[in-house]
């Protein structure tokens, strides 16, 4: 079991006295490095760099992380966008506790109001490993399929039923949306990238580093095969 930090552990025992507990039954937890599973998956980890709303780096390692059900749903969705031309592009996945706190301080009053942070009093689904955040890239040319607004943008057009934008835009948020329920997530009120996954009230608040999860080698013969493009050339 992965260890948890105080506010998480305190988290957690209010949710078991809330009767979470009883209703339903932990999971064992295991984290699984994304880019491990299907090589075929492109990564833009926007905070591990300072191109994100807090113009800071939040994360020491530029990687992602699922539980493995969340990540396996995940790669099963990449590969059915694959045979309509798209691959996923991974912004977020797992995040520590720790980082959601400090999203939260940096975030505006209207950003916490509007639902776009986690609060930490609670934590998020991201904390459990059950969130992901994901675009859309194009296979025949591996470049990122515009959307109706950008990744992390606290306006109107983040959000999945946002009418605006071009035709073109809004098809491809909507076939994101589609692969992506078809396996069990489900898309956020305000944001078209954020994703939960079904199982997250099973798992509980987590706040380890990734400098502390081990990395892991993609498999040769996983990815290739399911999308036809690796990362850098067709």
């Amino acid at each position: 079991m992965l260890p948890l930090k105080r506010p998480a552990m305190v988290m957690l025992g209010l949710w078991c006295l809330l009767g979470g507990c009883r209703a339903v039954p932990p999971a064992p937890v295991e984290l699984v490095e994304l880019s491990a599973l299907d090589p075929t998956l492109h990564f833009d980890i926007r905070y591990a760099t300072a191109h994100n709303f807090t113009g800071r780096p939040l994360y020491a390692q530029a990687r992602a992380f699922l539980q493995r059900p969340a990540a396996e749903a995940l790669v099963r969705a990449h590969r059915a966008l694959c045979q309509q031309g798209y691959g996923l592009v991974v912004y977020d996945a797992y995040r520590p506790w720790s980082v959601t706190r400090a999203l939260w301080d940096a975030a505006s009053s209207a950003a916490r109001r509007e639902g776009f942070v986690a609060d930490p009093a609670v934590g998020s689904k991201h904390n459990r490993g059950c969130a992901v955040d994901v675009g859309l890239y194009a296979l025949a040319t591996g470049q990122e399929v515009p959307m109706p607004s950008g990744y992390d943008e606290f306006s109107e057009r983040a959000k999945p039923t946002y009418p605006g934008g071009t035709a073109a835009a809004r098809a491809a948020r909507d076939t994101l949306r589609r692969a992506l329920e078809a396996e069990g997530f489900t898309v956020s009120d305000q944001e078209w990238w954020h994703f939960d996954y079904r199982d997250w009230p099973r798992y509980p608040v987590l706040d380890v580093p990734f400098e502390a999860l081990p990395r892991r080698a993609p498999k040769a013969d996983v990815g290739a095969a399911s999308c036809g493009y690796r990362a850098g050339g067709k």
